[in-house]
């Protein structure tokens, strides 16, 4: 069933209530996993990702056929390895998918580059980096849902990087074929908007506009871009805000059992 969007300009609303420019509701919290190093559970809206981070520790060689997404390494630097693991009954369709899937190997290329990147991987030369993504549950976002929740969990395990990856969605309120000039952009899009509707996901690191992650899989009039990439940006700040006050949270409840 086609996404109406006719209402957008009347109301002002989206199908799920929110205004153009606000987050769906976001449920964080890390060190769920007591034997992992570090650990995260995420929710945004209805997308929920479980993430665990292990290492460093000492590298692994990986085989010719390995299907884990990897980025830098070697002698002088630490490897980041990334692997999403998307339950069968995470989306509508109830399609479990194999390790060798497309979609899925792009996802873990995506992430592990973004990562290498922002990580202090120097401080830690000939090791492994991994970090395990659990998609419970698909309701749009699904990258930007990763980058959050990988992020929370390397803070959690303690491994230095340069700030925070926070990611974000934006889309336009019209599709490529309409050519509508007076489309308006959309901040974090759900699974039915991402379906009827040209999205891209960006993430920017720490509280700046300095971008490290665009992601655009959609055809999309060049003149929207921009628009779509502004309210992104500034999706992600609110993203940083909210992840900040998680972990900042978290710290003082350490602290507080610590001294008490």
């Amino acid at each position: 069933m086609p996404l109406d969007t006719s209402t957008y300009a009347l109301a002002l609303l989206r199908l799920d209530g929110r205004r153009w420019n606000e987050l769906r509701r976001i449920d964080a919290r890390i060190s769920t996993q007591a034997a992992a190093d570090g650990s995260a559970y995420l929710e945004m809206g209805n997308t929920k990702i479980l993430c665990t981070v292990a290492g460093p520790a000492e590298e692994r060689r990986r085989g010719a056929g390995g299907t884990m997404g990897s980025g830098g390494g070697g002698e002088d630097r630490a490897s980041v390895l990334v692997e999403v693991s998307v339950a069968g009954f995470s989306g509508v369709d109830r399609k479990r998918r194999g390790k060798g899937d497309k979609r899925t190997l792009e996802l873990q290329s995506t992430i592990a580059s973004a990562f290498t990147s922002t990580l202090f991987t120097h401080l830690y030369p000939r090791s492994t980096i991994t970090i395990s993504l659990h998609v419970l549950a698909q309701d749009g976002s699904l990258l930007a849902a990763c980058l959050n929740a990988a992020t929370l969990a390397l803070i959690d395990a303690g491994i230095p990087m340069a700030d925070y990856i926070v990611a974000c969605t934006a889309g336009s309120t019209s599709s490529y074929s309409s050519n509508d000039e007076a489309a308006d952009p959309l901040l974090d899009l759900n699974g039915t908007e991402e379906q009827e509707l040209p999205f891209l996901t960006v993430g920017t690191v720490g509280s700046g506009e300095r971008v490290s992650v665009l992601v655009l899989e959609t055809r999309v009039q060049i003149g929207r871009v921009e628009g779509m990439l502004a309210v992104g940006v500034d999706g992600c700040k609110q993203m940083r805000e909210i992840l900040d006050g998680v972990v900042r949270a978290q710290g003082k409840k350490v602290l507080e059992s610590v001294v008490s």
